[in-house]
């Protein structure tokens, strides 16, 4: 028996509190500028222009796209790509929900018609075919064609593409097209100079600024343990994690090798050299 198809239903209406979609108000997300990049995402905005991040992983690109939402009062729709990810899973697909097959739109269907910025984090991640998808939101046409339904959607003002990737993780099998790239404003991220990445492990931790400044030498000593053969540098997120470890209560040299060493590393060199860096800066 064919059941009946709606379209309609499980949309996000314009202005709605639609599931996945971060509204703006609230605290502003705090996030220390290092550059001009603030002023260069913000004339994006304004002119409609798709925007790539690029950086390592834990350097803040997040939490900028999240403060510019905030700065821009959009609505902020983030998808974390992956292998797996179908362009199904991008502009929706037919539901059975009670008992009738129903259109579900998918979080880029959803910022699409609702005007948001929709963040790609970690694109290289997702199959070639399924950044296709988006290519016809990135030039001036600012279209969604979704073939399942036969519409094509016309992106409501204020709009934003904005993707991200790592450079470092980058491969054969895992890169952008060019022709994928050349539609973005790019913007190059790294880890903040000592200063302003120990403001920032303080503010988002609670220890104090010199807990701060030592962890901040710690993980400068470690990153230059890339040239021994460690695969990633410790990034601020990782500091941060073993701040809070530490304003917790867990006294330094524990949380660091929970928070900061561990998650790094299982080579035996490494760890007994990333120790002896503990225990010198602490």
């Amino acid at each position: 028996m064919t059941q009946p198809i709606d379209i309609t239903r499980g949309r996000a209406s314009a202005g709605s509190h639609a599931d996945g979609v971060r509204q703006p108000g609230g605290a502003e997300p705090y996030y220390v500028s290092a550059g001009r990049e603030v002023e260069v995402f913000a004339a994006c905005a304004e002119r409609g222009l798709p925007v790539m991040l690029k950086g390592p992983t834990g350097c803040g690109k997040t939490r900028f796209v999240e403060h510019m939402a905030w700065r821009l009062k959009r609505p902020l729709v983030t998808i974390a790509c992956h292998d797996d990810l179908s362009a199904s899973d991008l502009t929706g697909r037919y539901l059975i929900r009670g008992g009738e097959t129903v259109w579900t739109d998918g979080p880029l269907t959803t910022a699409v018609r609702l005007g948001a910025i929709c963040y790609l984090d970690e694109v290289v991640e997702a199959r070639q075919d399924t950044v296709v998808v988006i290519h016809p939101l990135t030039d001036d046409r600012r279209l969604l064609p979704i073939d399942k339904t036969g519409e094509l959607i016309e992106a409501a003002p204020g709009f934003q593409l904005v993707i991200s990737y790592n450079p470092g993780y980058q491969h054969a099998l895992k890169d952008l097209k060019p022709s994928t790239r050349q539609r973005f404003v790019s913007l190059e991220f790294d880890f903040p100079p000592p200063e302003a990445e120990s403001a920032i492990v303080a503010h988002e931790s609670g220890v104090d600024e010199a807990t701060a400044a030592r962890l901040v030498r710690l993980a400068a000593r470690v990153r230059n343990l890339r040239d021994q053969g460690l695969a990633e540098a410790p990034s601020t997120r990782l500091l941060v994690s073993t701040a809070r470890l530490i304003a917790g209560g867990i006294p330094a040299a524990e949380a660091c090798r929970a928070g900061l060493v561990a998650p790094l590393t299982d080579d035996p060199d490494l760890l007994g050299a990333i120790s002896d860096l503990i225990t010198a800066t602490l």
